[in-house]
């Protein structure tokens, strides 16, 4: 005997429902496309979350170290605050102190007669001997021309 439909329902399915024992197209697409959004959304989470440590990299930053550990503590620990700090380390430039006190020891050298210059930082140069600039005298002084004399 011919098992016949429910009278009541309707003459023409829609395409989604199958029929008992064969395989759900819809639902094996669905699958597909959720793991592939899944793989993308999480190569875009991970791009993101590398970008300061992608950015000191090209930079040449000083503290690229430390904003890898950063980025990392915040991978790890899902605190955005480290990835934040991390962010801004990368774009505020820090001062730089040494270059001009190297510069300033450097050119201390020179004036004092130093031998050579390197570029090595100095650490400290001693300051010559105070001598005393300023004589004086209750007599006016007799190297002085005429009209010097009377202002001295």
């Amino acid at each position: 005997m011919a098992e016949s439909p429910n009278p009541l329902a309707p003459h023409h399915l829609p395409f989604f429902i199958t029929a008992p024992g064969q395989t759900d197209v819809l639902m094996v697409a669905m699958l597909v496309i959720l793991l592939v959004v899944v793989l993308i959304l999480g190569n875009l989470y991970f791009q993101l979350h590398s970008l300061p440590e992608r950015i000191a990299h090209r930079k040449h930053s000083g503290q690229m170290q430390l904003v890898a550990v950063l980025t990392l503590l915040a991978l790890f620990t899902h605190n955005n605050i480290f990835w934040v700090a991390a962010l801004l380390i990368v774009f505020v430039q820090l001062p730089d102190f040494s270059s001009p006190l190297n510069s300033i020891a450097q050119s201390l050298q020179k004036l004092t007669g130093g031998s050579e210059v390197s570029t090595a930082p100095v650490p400290s140069i001693p300051a010559p001997p105070m001598e005393p600039s300023v004589t004086f005298v209750d007599e006016p002084r007799s190297d002085l021309p005429e009209e010097s004399k009377h202002n001295a």
